[in-house]
């Protein structure tokens, strides 16, 4: 489903971008401005909500670390049970929604209960924050490849490959991953990454209120901030040396 003008009863899960409204896509725009009920995330930008139609419902269903103001199923009914009374419904998410988003999830949901659907994509997290950190996420000399996880693989070591994770060529990008520095810096040295390798937290990627701290993995432990209600991305791999935020060492 892809039409001008969404069916009516149907859900659009629009990706509203990493922050500013300027970030979104022009269809994410589209289709938020025919919205009649709109069902929207934590972290979605003050200049992005005042795009919604003042007649238009808001539905705040967010979540934050240990604390979901609505559990994903109730979320799942939520999106049927308006689409069912015959209204446009803007599921609205910050990034993309099938990047850690549970984008999936809630497609699974409007299907098994028939209800017409479209996802339009956002500029995820790790592209926009990255760009706007100046650290290219591949690198034809430095990073064949990237990798997308998110942070709380850190809790679990021994089921995952960390020493693929580890290997040279790569770029390891931790959504929600800030928390878990420490935990995560552990796994990979363990398992082979150089502790000198370059790493760099982005906090507030792409807004106004963004901070950078980019050092080697080992020192970027030591003197990264506790973790807060910033959302913040962790990036570790060669490129981050590109980064006009780069350091060998700490100011004191």
């Amino acid at each position: 489903m892809a039409s001008e003008t969404p069916a009516v009863g149907s859900v659009c899960i629009v990706g509203a971008g990493p922050g500013p409204a300027d970030l979104m896509t022009l269809r994410a725009l589209n289709r938020l401005q025919q919205a009649q009920v709109v069902v929207h995330d934590r972290l979605i930008a003050e200049d992005v909500l005042a795009l919604i139609p003042a007649t238009a419902r808001r539905v705040y269903v967010g979540k934050a670390l240990g604390h979901h103001a609505v559990p994903q199923e109730e979320i799942h009914a939520l999106l049927v049970a308006h689409a069912r009374q015959g209204l446009r419904v803007v599921r609205l998410k910050g990034g993309d929604p099938f990047v850690f988003g549970r984008g999936g999830e809630e497609v699974l949901a409007l299907q098994a209960a028939g209800i017409a659907f479209e996802v339009v994509p956002g500029v995820t997290a790790a592209s926009g924050c990255s760009a706007a950190a100046g650290i290219p996420l591949t690198h034809r000399h430095l990073a064949a490849s990237c990798v997308f996880l998110p942070g709380h693989l850190a809790d679990a070591q021994a089921s995952h490959d960390w020493q693929a994770l580890a290997r040279a060529g790569q770029t390891l990008v931790f959504y929600m991953g800030v928390q878990r520095l420490a935990q995560i810096a552990q796994a990979l040295i363990a398992h082979g990454l150089p502790p000198d390798t370059p790493a760099a937290i982005v906090q507030d990627g792409t807004r106004p209120t963004q901070r950078v701290l980019a050092h080697p993995l080992r020192l970027l432990v030591e003197i990264a901030p506790p973790y807060g209600p910033r959302p913040g991305l962790l990036i570790v791999g060669e490129t981050v040396r590109l980064s006009p935020s780069y350091e060998e060492n700490a100011h004191v």
